[in-house]
């Protein structure tokens, strides 16, 4: 399953490799993060919460605008 993720609050590449650290962190998620789209597209391997996939992102100290 893929769900992308938008993300407000990203300026530049590191803010990008914090991102995508931050969501590969959680069990069964593979995450390719957009600077330029300001977006997450992330892969599951198994169900992941909404709740949690917003959460790493908020606890990386990026605001979660929407996920679809």
């Amino acid at each position: 399953m893929k769900k992308t993720i938008s993300i407000e609050g990203m300026m530049c590449k590191h803010c990008v490799k914090h991102v995508t650290d931050a969501l590969n962190k959680l069990d069964g998620v593979a995450a390719e993060v957009s600077l330029s789209n300001k977006s997450a597209v992330v892969n599951l391997e198994k169900e992941v919460s909404d709740e949690s996939l917003k959460q790493a992102v908020e606890d990386a100290g990026y605001q979660v605008t929407g996920i679809q």
